[in-house]
């Protein structure tokens, strides 16, 4: 009985196919690759924008170059 409790029945940790390692490599490369693109596309969208936001160019035409208040109550 107590030999029995002590079996390892967590299998052999030396034997396998060994992929684990492999795979986290090309999950590292893959998150990598996915937030270099990123970054290249947000940099991309940041040029394209205008260096000052004028309330002409506002769509929804509200005036933006006076601060709101906030009510005294």
């Amino acid at each position: 009985m107590l030999e029995f409790l002590a079996d390892n029945n967590f299998g052999d940790t030396r034997s396998g196919d060994g992929l684990a390692g492999p795979m986290a490599l090309l999950l590292i490369l893959l998150l990598a690759a996915a937030t270099v693109f990123l970054i290249r596309n947000m940099n991309q969208r940041l040029r394209r924008l205008p260096e000052t936001f004028d309330s002409a160019s506002m769509s929804d035409g509200a005036r933006t170059d006076s601060p709101v208040t906030p009510d005294p109550r």
